[in-house]
């Protein structure tokens, strides 16, 4: 099964916390790629969490679909498409739609032309059989010569994130202690965070609430291997963002799967 925190409090400061994460560039990897491989019509977005990537491609004219495990992160995401300045016409149009569906038995009443998962979601599929199930679903949900775009930590990168623990955050709104602890063998790691959320009723109070989440990673030849196992044509590995090959020293390993 697809393993992640409930997310239950936890989304309704996701955005804030993840403020300075590069949606940007992102959108940008997308788009190039699909400028590349071809420009899809519809699009499926497996974790997509409170829709910072889904509303925008929704807002460029792709027909988009988010999927998530947590009906919270959903919720949120509804409420961020309403208030978008063109949310009258995602609603009119039918062009945005919110699915609750485990990524790894995620399914469309038809297929679509491409898929995309960045954000290191498939980290949170902690078993390799997960992994494979994740990109077999993937692979039927595409129709042919459609792409599989997603982004996943290098393990090097879970190694850096222990040796530079503790991390903290301290905003007026909102503050967090993120601690880890990393099994090396399984190249798996636990994000522990406190989490200090301000009260919105003008108390100046805090709630506190704690977030456990676990995320793996995966050996990148591996994750190559088992793409073209589970069907796919083509499949291209880049480095943070940048379309250079991918090596020990990248932080993040970018996909482009083609079916």
């Amino acid at each position: 099964m697809y393993v992640v925190s409930s997310y239950g409090k936890f989304a309704y400061v996701y955005d804030e916390l993840m403020a300075d994460m590069p949606y940007p560039d992102w959108l940008t990897f997308a788009e190039t790629a699909w400028g590349m491989y071809g420009k899809p019509r519809t699009v499926a977005e497996l974790g997509c969490g409170t829709g910072s990537i889904t509303i925008p491609l929704a807002a460029a004219g792709y027909h988009m679909t988010g999927i998530d495990l947590s009906s919270d992160m959903l919720s949120v995401a509804q409420q961020k498409m309403e208030r978008h300045p063109q949310g009258r016409r995602f609603l009119r149009e039918g062009s945005v739609r919110w699915i609750r569906q485990d990524m790894t038995e995620w399914e469309l009443p038809e297929p679509v032309d491409a898929v995309i998962s960045f954000c290191d979601c498939l980290n949170y599929v902690l078993e390799e059989q997960d992994i494979q199930a994740v990109l077999a679903r993937t692979y039927a949900g595409l129709k042919d010569g459609g792409t599989f775009l997603f982004d996943v930590h290098h393990p090097n990168t879970l190694l850096r994130y222990e040796e530079e623990q503790p991390f903290v955050l301290d905003e007026p709104s909102v503050s967090y202690i993120w601690t880890c602890e990393l099994d090396v063998p399984r190249r798996e790691i636990e994000h522990h965070l406190s989490i200090f959320a301000r009260e919105e009723n003008g108390s100046g109070l805090y709630r506190r609430f704690e977030e456990t989440h676990i995320q793996r990673a995966y050996d990148p030849q591996w994750l190559t291997d088992e793409l073209y196992k589970a069907g796919f044509s083509l499949v291209k590995t880049y480095a943070d963002f940048e379309w250079i090959p991918a090596d020990d020293s990248a932080q993040r390993l970018f996909y482009v799967a083609v079916k």
